[in-house]
């Protein structure tokens, strides 16, 4: 026995030594500690007010853009630190140093995609006073978390313009679907479990309202919270720039919304901007592939990741990263696939941003685009001058023809490794349409107006690789929109909250299919089917069929998004009818019981469902309910008059202030959004008049 004691305690001994090693190894890693006070010292250099009205939403008022850049990063990492920090971390690829092993597959992409040596590479080739502006919004984050040093992960500490640079470097290729790309190759018989993507942008000129007005929807689809949730701001500097809409955490410009002479809305395209080569390894070497009957070395680095595993242990992992000629390579259990996508090696996106912000004219905002740094990103625009257009912007690979760039390609053949982009002009674009409006829902590029007006597929190559699908919301508009010559401002924002479906949907095809199938001796089936065919395809929280429509086709729509296996309507209304009678008892709830909007104390019914105009996403919970959880977001309705005067309302589906249950704007929006009410944007300093309820200088006593 004392054998036995001392080899178990030799044992413990060693454990205890392996343990104080690894902390004591992660410790001498971390960086050195920052200068709190010359972080504090710094912001003395910026000259900004931010000004909140009743709303809490931040008005940016600087003397010069990198005052105001300085200022927005503040009043952000006031309303939401812990997601700024968390984008930073991601990008540097340290999140599992934190979070632990969940998150080391997001910091193994950092080096994977060598989204530093782009960083490092590509900062100085900035323009100078675009680096000024993002060490500015790095110097504002700093300020916030030196005045806060216990919300601060240690390790964070300086933020530099490079990070936010990084921000935009990861993420811009996932917003057309790169990370389902990669899930799919890695794993393609596993449910992607990927959040519903989509949003919507409607533009009409002067021509087709009754007012002669020129009027914007920005109306995109983003997850509620996160790292791209919508931040609602108004940025005023003394040199020009002076936009209010949306903005993400950690990005210093505003994405979509307006200035006082034109405005944009976004919207996720997914044009096929990625190709896979499936490379043949050197059996007597792992180390080279096969190009053109030669085998050639990979290029080669590592990845250093730091796992937390519980407490102070952090193990340190070393992964290494393969490139061929034509990218990446993607290791998976299926074997080794060479990656090559729209967005690699691209630094300028911040550019492209801020040139966009600056625009006052259509030639600028053209001039804008022409940067061409953005990989994908739908456009719908208008301005005070009455333009209207719809630009499916992107990075399209300079291709060859004849080939079948949807399927995995082999990767032995130079010829298949396109080199550059189609040249920015041959982008699809639609301009000042004769019908006078354009919209766009996640739909194809040639369904963008009437159908006069459209672009032609016949006009641009089948290996641009070009969406052809059509949704419900571009449906919709076309039955809207395209049946109203003379649109009121209330015409306008009720097109916007349609909660129908059209009959020429997926959503109604899956419910006729329902109600055709036999119920045999299934009373349940037959109730069921009765109620949809009484159903008016209508959303509306007193709806009584909305709920067996809604259950049923929202499971089949995010399967048929991710690639899943995707459930019969059958099978999917049976699953509805279970989930209502154990929840409410009937199969005919209405509908608000079931569709809710929660966040905090705030619980409400709310309109709306998968693919309406008033998009509702929701993630079913154990007692039958649905809880809203992507969809609409942040939403402006912009106008211009006849003078050219700018005028827009607002809503966010919780507030400024979404991850702070304590702030009075955790949810104070949440009721307006709810019943599909908005607030005026306040834009310009006669407009804010009255309606401050704090005024400060951060950096300054």
């Amino acid at each position: 026995m004392r054998w036995i004691f001392r080899g178990l305690l030799v044992i413990v001994c060693l454990a205890v030594i392996t343990v104080l090693g690894l902390i004591g190894l992660d410790r001498a890693a971390q960086p050195p500690k920052p200068d709190i006070q010359a972080l504090i010292a710094k912001a003395g250099a910026y000259d900004v007010r931010i000004r909140r009205d009743e709303w809490g939403v931040p008005h940016i008022l600087g003397k010069r853009d990198a005052d105001a850049a300085f200022g927005l990063a503040y009043a952000q990492s006031e309303d939401d630190f812990a997601t700024v920090q968390s984008v930073v971390l991601a990008t540097r690829g340290t999140l599992a140093h934190r979070d632990g092993a969940k998150a080391a597959v997001t910091d193994y992409l950092v080096g994977l995609l060598d989204v530093w040596p782009t960083v490092e590479a590509g900062y100085p080739k900035l323009p100078a006073d675009l680096r000024v502006l993002l060490e500015a919004y790095a110097d504002g984050v700093n300020l916030y978390a030196a005045q806060h040093p216990d919300a601060v992960t240690p390790g964070l500490l300086p933020l530099s313009g490079k990070d936010v640079l990084a921000g935009f470097v990861f993420k811009q290729p996932f917003f057309y679907g790169l990370d389902g790309e990669l899930k799919r190759l890695n794993a393609p018989e596993e449910a992607q479990k990927a959040p519903p993507k989509g949003s919507n942008g409607l533009a009409v000129a002067p021509s087709r309202t009754a007012d002669g007005f020129t009027r914007l929807l920005v109306n995109s689809h983003q997850p509620y919270t996160g790292p791209v949730a919508w931040y609602e701001a108004v940025v005023e500097s003394g040199e020009g720039w002076h936009v209010a809409g949306g903005f993400f955490p950690g990005a210093p410009f505003m994405l979509h919304g307006h200035n006082a002479t034109l405005g944009w809305a976004n919207t996720v395209s997914k044009p096929d901007l990625f190709d896979a080569y499936r490379l043949v390894i050197n059996p007597q070497n792992k180390n080279q592939y096969r190009l053109d009957g030669q085998w050639r070395d990979f290029t080669r680095h590592d990845v250093k990741l730091r796992i937390k595993l519980w407490g102070p242990i952090v193990i340190p992992v070393t992964k290494h990263a393969l490139r061929t000629v034509q990218g990446p390579v993607l290791e998976t259990k299926h074997g080794l696939f060479a990656l090559r996508y729209a967005g690699m090696g691209e630094y300028r996106q911040p550019l492209q941003y801020w040139r966009l912000n600056k625009a006052r004219n259509l030639a600028e905002w053209r001039a804008g685009i022409a940067t061409h740094a953005l990989p994908s990103l739908n456009y719908i625009y208008a301005d005070a001058a009455g333009n209207i257009g719809f630009v499916h912007n992107g990075q399209y690979p300079n291709r060859r023809e004849g080939v079948d760039w949807t399927k995995i390609l082999p990767g032995d053949r130079s010829d298949l490794v396109w080199q550059g982009y189609r040249p920015v002009e041959t982008i699809p674009q639609l301009w000042n349409p004769r019908s006078g409006y354009v919209y766009n829902s996640n739909n194809s590029p040639f369904l963008a107006s009437d159908p006069a007006d459209n672009l032609r597929s016949a006009d641009f190559p089948a290996s641009e690789g070009l969406q052809t699908n059509v949704t419900n919301r571009a449906l919709r508009i076309q039955e809207l929109v395209g049946a109203d010559h003379a649109i009121t401002d209330q015409a306008f924002r009720r097109y916007k909250f349609d909660i129908a479906y059209s009959e020429r949907s997926s959503v109604v095809a899956m419910v006729r299919q329902a109600i055709a199938a036999d119920p045999g001796n299934d009373a349940d089936l037959k109730a069921a089917q009765a109620i949809l065919r009484g159903w008016d395809r209508r959303t509306d929280v007193n709806n009584r069929a909305a709920a067996l429509a809604s259950l049923m086709a929202q499971p089949i729509l995010v399967a048929q998004m991710n690639g899943d296996p995707v459930p019969t309507p059958l099978e999917s209304l049976k699953a509805a009818i279970v989930t209502l009678k154990q929840g409410f008892g009937r199969l005919d709830p209405k509908w608000g019981q079931v569709n809710r909007i929660r966040h905090g104390k705030v619980d409400l019914p709310i309109d709306g469902a998968a693919d309406t105009y008033r998009a509702v996403w929701g993630i079913p919970q154990k007692d039958g309910t649905f809880t809203a959880d992507a969809g609409d977001t942040f939403i402006m309705f912009v106008s211009w008059d006849k003078q050219g005067v700018v005028h827009s309302d607002s809503i966010h589906q919780f507030g400024s202030a979404t991850l702070d249950a304590a702030s009075p704007h955790y949810a104070d929006q949440t009721p307006l959004f709810a019943t599909m009410r908005t607030k005026p944007v306040l834009f310009t300093e006669a407009q804010l008049q009255g309606h401050v309820k704090e005024d400060y200088r951060p950096g300054h006593r």
